[in-house]
């Protein structure tokens, strides 16, 4: 059987042997918006609980869009031209329009990369396109203390604005259930203090934080917490397929048009599946998520429920930028020096994390189950080893040695990564 595998721009083909039992996991057939741009202006106009774009626009003199940072590929090029060009002909003039990249602690996106996000030089020309710099004390407001007893700082350029719109994509994410909504808010324009608060052992060690799950999460209790305290605050939210083809829009109030857009993903992206593998063959969601080995966790955390202990999760990932932030590198240092025991116990004394560790420690989540295997050959040498996980070049290979040790033929194969989340669900006895 041939079968593709989501990996960088293009993608990564491979041959699974005949006499093996394969069990590709993909998206239910998600179907596709034929007029994109009809689709949003509809979105806009229509007249929900919320109002039109326009109604929520009216006697506002000031106007702050949030967009993701490039490890997202929101269709932007399509929203923001109309959202803006409605709303200056609402009544707010263009130099009172921002555009902030929610990068949260990420780096900043600038140049070609900017336009990338943006995806319109006419944008671009428009309005001020900004990035969030959560270490930069003097940009942020705290909107309140947090039931933990955590400052909730933002981006005063948000917080001040008339009117709010943050522009999401809508996917799962595997600490806050969901991402989009409320999350470009807290961490995407967030403090640096309040995204370490609240990444640190006592949230992501919580049984409640994990992929697709809103019920009782920590995460995002926490994020809630804090948009409540904003007023007119509206988000654009969309869901793609496997090809970044639109799928759903809407507009509206940001937890109530989030809320829908959820409901819309969750009959396509969480698959039931009634078996668990010893072997497992995903991918890192190929670009932009797989452009790093911070974001290739994702695919190791969102495969693990289907995964049978002892067993093989293989991610294959472009790396084309290495490793990630040096923050990162150093938090998998320390894990390599510290080993998983102790590195954990460090990072349950922290009041805040140091950033990007949660990613590492997310790591060790599917490690306590099972190994885990990254084919990923555009990675430097000298960084390999401190992925603290096993290294490999031919994937035939290593499928072939995964199925002997188990001594089981059968394998699951997930060419999207984490946009498609298995559930496993014992099968009802009849």
């Amino acid at each position: 059987m041939d079968i593709s595998l989501n990996y960088g721009k293009t993608s990564l083909g491979i041959s699974l042997d005949k006499d093996w039992e394969a069990t590709i996991i993909e998206k239910q057939d998600m179907p596709v918006i034929d007029d994109p741009l009809s689709a949003i202006s509809k979105a806009f106009s229509k007249a929900d609980e919320s109002g039109s774009l326009e109604e929520v626009a009216k006697g506002k003199s000031s106007v702050c869009i949030l967009i993701c940072d490039v490890t997202r590929p929101v269709p932007n090029g399509l929203i923001l031209p109309q959202l803006i060009e409605r709303l200056i002909k609402a009544g707010i003039k263009k130099d009172c329009i921002n555009v902030l990249v929610a990068t949260g602690l990420h780096r900043p996106n600038i140049g070609d990369e900017l336009l990338e996000i943006v995806g319109s030089k006419k944008v671009l020309e428009t309005v001020r396109v900004e990035n969030h710099y959560a270490r930069k004390d003097e940009d942020h407001v705290v909107l309140c203390t947090s039931k933990s007893g955590l400052a909730i700082k933002i981006d005063r350029r948000f917080a001040m604005a008339d009117l709010k719109i943050v522009v999401g994509l809508v996917e799962p994410h595997f600490m806050a259930g969901y991402s989009g909504g409320r999350k470009l808010v807290i961490p995407g324009v967030a403090h640096h203090k309040t995204i370490t608060g609240f990444h640190t052992a006592k949230f992501l060690e919580h049984p409640c934080s994990r992929t697709c799950n809103l019920k009782g999460n920590p995460f995002h209790e926490f994020q809630l917490e804090g948009i409540r305290t904003l007023s007119n605050l509206f988000a654009v939210n969309v869901v793609i397929d496997e090809k970044r083809n639109l799928s759903f829009v809407n507009f509206g109030d940001i937890e109530k048009s989030h809320a829908r857009a959820i409901q819309y993903l969750k009959q396509y992206a969480e698959i039931k599946i009634s078996e668990k593998f010893s072997t497992i063959l995903t991918s890192a969601g190929g670009y932009p998520l797989d452009k790093t080995y911070y974001q290739t966790v994702k695919a190791m955390v969102t495969a693990l429920d289907i995964l049978e202990p002892g067993g093989d999760i293989i991610v294959v990932s472009e790396c084309s930028e290495g490793m990630g932030s040096d923050e990162y590198l150093t938090a998998q240092k320390l894990l390599f020096k510290l080993g998983k025991q102790a590195f954990l116990e460090k990072l349950n004394s922290r009041e805040y994390a140091e950033i990007d560790e949660w990613q590492t420690e997310m790591q060790l989540k599917p490690m306590r189950i099972g190994n885990i295997h990254l084919f990923a050959p555009k990675l430097s040498e000298k960084h390999r080893k401190y992925t603290y996980v096993n290294n490999i070049f031919d994937l035939n290979k290593m499928l072939c040695e995964s199925i002997k040790r188990s001594g089981n033929r059968k394998i699951a194969v997930i060419p999207e990564g984490p946009y498609v989340i298995p559930f496993y669900e014992k099968k009802k006895e009849k």
